[in-house]
């Protein structure tokens, strides 16, 4: 199977993670490998974890990695159980971490998958296929009120109330199994004014479903609470978000541990012992150069942070 993927903030992510001779780093979310890649070319004597949650990813990543297989070990498995699987190679602390948030192009690509609504395939939308709950469980399954705050919250969705509206009343007739039946509930719950320019109307409610069918939010939690303990003093971590809610997650992670003092400002000494475990590498999110955006219109929302371990 051909398969195309595109980095986004290639260059930026590697320079972040500052890369020492001999170090070990983890790309969490290896995918087609592009960052492993370029972390491997760049410091001839780095060792790599690379993690994925899709066999099918991992595979393909494995034999771009070939050359570089005496300093890389590949995982299938979740990054949101970051310290055991480190555990498990033997590890206890490593020089860097990546994380690359959301779905890949492949799996967008790959109809099958469910992930598109651009394409008719049975209504799937999990990275990893043995995990068992399916987008098509959700929509047929959960209440309408559960619905519309899903697709609200993890779509930003306007129209949220009514998409669940009109899903609950379809699948009282007949059980929603495929993408396409979903994307003509959506446009037939959107408001035709509404549906004038913009992206495409069922954009938001698929990826309300697939960051729920993946839990993705709750495992980005988790392995950032993860993250600190296991990255030795002056370790990196670097994350790629692709959402306002990802982005949100890792920014306030980040100021979490900034060990700002939270006393009443009236108090003469601080008494919380807020102490800092981690220095913000840039204040700012990094975003992608008119150049990236040209070549992979994709990487229009995504923003990288990162910190260092103190």
């Amino acid at each position: 199977m051909h398969f195309a993927h595109e980095p986004v903030l290639l260059h930026e992510s590697v320079e972040v993670l500052a890369l020492k001779p001999g170090g070990t780093y983890v790309d969490c979310t290896l995918g087609g490998a592009g960052h492993s890649l370029a972390v491997l070319s760049t410091e001839p004597s780095i060792r790599l974890i690379g993690i994925d949650r899709d066999p099918e990813a991992l595979e393909r990543a494995g034999h771009r990695l070939q050359h570089y297989k005496d300093r890389v070990t590949l995982v299938h498995g979740n990054f949101r159980h970051l310290a055991r699987i480190l555990a498990d190679q033997g590890i206890d602390r490593v020089d860097g971490i990546l994380l690359d948030i959301g779905v890949s192009s492949p799996q967008l690509d790959e109809g099958e998958r469910g992930f598109s609504y651009h394409q008719d395939a049975p209504l799937d939308m999990r990275m990893n296929p043995d995990d068992p709950v399916t987008a098509q469980d959700l929509v047929n399954t959960l209440s309408q009120k559960e619905l519309a705050r899903i697709i609200a919250e993890y779509g930003e969705e306007r129209w949220a109330a009514r998409i669940a509206d009109f899903i609950v009343k379809y699948r009282a007739i007949e059980p929603i199994r495929t993408t396409s039946q979903l994307v003509q509930i959506i446009k037939n719950a959107v408001p035709a004014a509404a549906r004038q320019g913009g992206p495409h109307p069922a954009r938001r409610t698929f990826q309300a479903l697939r960051i729920a069918v993946n839990d993705e939010l709750g495992a980005l939690r988790s392995v950032l609470e993860q993250s600190v303990p296991l990255l030795n003093p002056g370790g990196r971590i670097a994350v790629i978000t692709f959402h306002s809610l990802e982005d949100r997650i890792v920014k306030e992670f980040f100021q979490s541990c900034l060990g700002r003092c939270t006393c009443p400002p009236d108090l003469p000494v601080c008494v919380c012992g807020r102490r800092a475990t981690l220095k913000l590498v840039n204040s700012k999110p990094i975003v992608p150069s008119a150049a990236e955006l040209e070549k992979n219109p994709r990487a229009r929302s995504a923003k990288l942070r990162a910190a260092e371990r103190i």
